[in-house]
């Protein structure tokens, strides 16, 4: 089994610094800062290209686009940026609720016959609830994912070629139909921690992606999902989502992490974790945990550092270290069944090469990557040299 490596597009700003581009949260709220962050790069299409691009030649398969309210739509972006690649796939993050499930279905399909084949679904059902209500949805946690289900047993049966009917709590649909199904179908990649979310993961999901926490706890959560999905007779594949910081050496990599921290004084750090403690997200809670929103307890596993969860939401842990040592935990996930590795740096331009010139031959060298992998063929420490044309 090898693995599959993928990018992330920062759609709401990328730079040197982890400090949020746009705004300081208050009370759950997004307000516009008064003192303007420095090293930050708007997600202009020529930037986004950059990266894009620079993921395709490197050897990533796919790049993640977030969904929400301070990034760049998600379907528009990358679609877009299809004409600026050759292989890259495309890992759409978007929240079910928000659209008609035949709609999405229809939308898939097109996007697949225009890309050829280039797309990946990501399900996120959304934990932040001033976020939810934000775009007119004011379920509960549960009854989101409830929804979820309806909405993916629908997507999935529209794709079937013929006139489906659908009657749940949350959608009815009469004759449900894609004129012309998606070939291939998009796997569709879910991630979710709480009881609610397990047997959802384990009806519908392709790859169940869960962030990035110590070896031990993804252990559990890969046992919990692969017993759930068995019950339901299903196979499941399993992802993780992880920053990455990688250096000739584990002093320069350290230090690089450590100058991240530079522009987080305390009360940037704290009104962060206030906000983030709000969340309905269990993920989000285990995140919070592994770090307490103390700076003196950031190395929670030999190589992992929970750094980037002090201010930032979502994945809050960074794999670092020389390139061997970060391919050594790259073995390590994926001996505990883990395939699919969604990465990202800040800035996340530098740090696909970073990444690409050094881990991937490490992990190609190992064995760890297809024969088809463009870094299979580069020893460690070559450059790949990325195209200027537009």
């Amino acid at each position: 089994m090898t693995v599959h490596l993928h990018w992330f597009l920062p759609t709401g700003g990328d730079g040197r610094t982890l400090v949020d581009r746009h705004a300081y949260t208050d009370g759950g709220i997004k307000r516009s800062r008064i003192t303007p962050v420095s090293g930050v790069r708007p997600p202009d299409i020529d930037y986004l290209a950059q990266i894009a691009r620079a993921a395709d030649q490197l050897g990533f398969e796919a790049v993640l686009t977030p969904t929400g309210t301070w990034c760049e739509d998600a379907w528009l972006t990358t679609v877009a940026l299809s004409q600026h690649t050759q292989r890259l796939k495309f890992l759409v993050a978007f929240r079910p609720g928000f659209i008609s499930p035949v709609l999405a279905a229809q939308m898939a399909a097109t996007y697949q016959r225009i890309t050829r084949g280039r797309l990946l679904l990501n399900v996120v059902t959304g934990g932040d609830p001033t976020e939810q209500k934000r775009f007119g949805d004011h379920l509960g946690h549960d009854e989101r994912y409830a929804r979820t289900d309806e909405f993916l047993s629908v997507v999935r049966g529209v794709w079937g070629g013929k006139p489906f009917d659908f009657a749940g709590a949350h959608y009815q649909v009469e004759g449900g139909l894609v004129a012309l199904p998606p070939d291939p179908q998009p796997e569709i990649f879910f991630g979710g921690s709480s009881p609610a979310a397990g047997p959802v993961a384990a009806r519908n999901a392709d790859v169940y992606l869960t962030w990035g926490e110590p070896p031990e706890q993804v252990k559990q959560k890969i046992d919990w999902i692969r017993g759930l999905a068995e019950a339901e007779g299903r196979t499941v594949r399993f992802g993780i989502r992880l920053h990455t910081i990688s250096r000739d050496s584990s002093k320069e990599a350290w230090a690089t992490a450590n100058r991240l921290l530079d522009d987080l004084d305390e009360e940037t750090v704290a009104g962060a974790q206030q906000a983030l403690g709000r969340s309905e997200s269990v993920g989000q809670q285990r995140m919070l945990a592994l770090h307490g929103g103390s700076r003196d307890k950031l190395q929670i596993y030999p190589g992992l550092w929970a750094g980037v969860g002090l201010v930032r939401g979502g994945a809050g842990t960074a794999l670092v270290g020389s390139h061997a040592e970060v391919a050594d935990l790259v073995e390590e996930y994926h001996s505990l069944g883990i395939e699919h590795f969604v990465l990202s740096g800040y800035p996340h331009l530098e740090e696909a090469y970073w990444f690409g010139e050094g881990v991937m031959p490490e992990l190609a060298a190992r064995g760890l990557l297809p024969p088809d992998s463009r870094a299979a063929s580069v020893p460690a420490g070559a450059p790949l040299l990325l195209s200027r044309g537009r």
